[in-house]
């Protein structure tokens, strides 16, 4: 009798499928949501990042990160991701109920002052809760072209909470599929009563990591030299320092708009 996989290895297996999925189905419309990037960021303008929970992880892999670089401004709403404590003060509970209270992404961006080239890029597996919602449909309201990182066959399996009936999957001009399932998790391990092992970060920072990787190149085939957080184990410690701070710099200038 073959002996099945350990559930370690099943992982592995399911999120080096997410990532090939990725390449083959989603190329395109990462080259597509790329260029509206490049064009935000090349008119001096800012790609926002917008996500609940632990989208927040997608988010902050964006900027600022090692190979990262300016242009990209994590949105990050600390009542609906800051629930690292789980119980009691800032807890899950807290950020579960908030996430989905219609009207609190339209406070989130009123908070804030968008320019003619901004865009919007909103991280959320289910792409069905208000707050997510909310931001994208603000930020079309005001002009944006906005983005989703989503799972397909997630928010086609579940119904919508926002009262417009819409889902992230029907606001964005470009839908970038995280290839997650329904429910998020990926091994079923004999014994537990659910799966384990959630795909959707997996997808979600590959797609993040190819846009960046994208973008720069297209900055730098515009004759514009993108401003690149380096790494100060490999360019010294003294050559480190300088190019944090002027990277902070030029971070801080175009963050005069917000």
């Amino acid at each position: 009798m073959k002996r099945k996989k350990r559930a370690a290895l099943q992982y592995l297996e399911r999120a080096r499928w997410i990532v090939e999925r990725i390449a083959s189905k989603d190329a395109l419309r990462i080259i597509e949501a790329a260029e509206i990037c490049t064009d935000s960021i090349a008119r001096g303008g800012w790609v926002h990042l917008f996500g609940t929970g632990h989208s927040r992880i997608a988010v902050e892999e964006m900027f600022p990160r090692i190979g990262s670089l300016v242009g990209f401004h994590p949105l990050v709403e600390l009542s609906v991701t800051s629930f690292h404590n789980v119980v009691g003060a800032n807890g899950l509970r807290q950020a579960l109920f908030l996430e989905k209270v219609e009207g609190l992404g339209e406070v989130i961006l009123s908070s804030y002052r968008f320019g003619p080239h901004d865009s919007m890029m909103v991280v959320s597996s289910a792409g069905i809760n208000p707050v997510s919602v909310e931001v994208a449909l603000g930020s079309k309201a005001r002009g944006m072209k906005v983005m989703a990182i989503t799972s397909a066959a997630h928010s086609r399996a579940t119904a919508p909470r926002h009262s417009s009936k819409k889902k992230l999957i029907e606001i964005a001009d470009v839908v970038l599929d995280n290839a997650a399932p329904a429910g998020d998790a990926l091994v079923k391990v004999a014994g537990v009563k659910y799966p384990v092992g959630p795909g959707s970060s997996i997808g979600a920072i590959a797609i993040i990591n190819a846009i960046k990787c994208q973008v720069a190149e297209n900055l730098a085939a515009r004759g514009i030299q993108p401003d690149v957080l380096p790494s100060p184990h490999f360019v010294g410690d003294q050559a480190a320092a300088r190019e944090f701070e002027r990277v902070l710099r030029a971070y801080h200038d175009r963050a005069q708009k917000l």
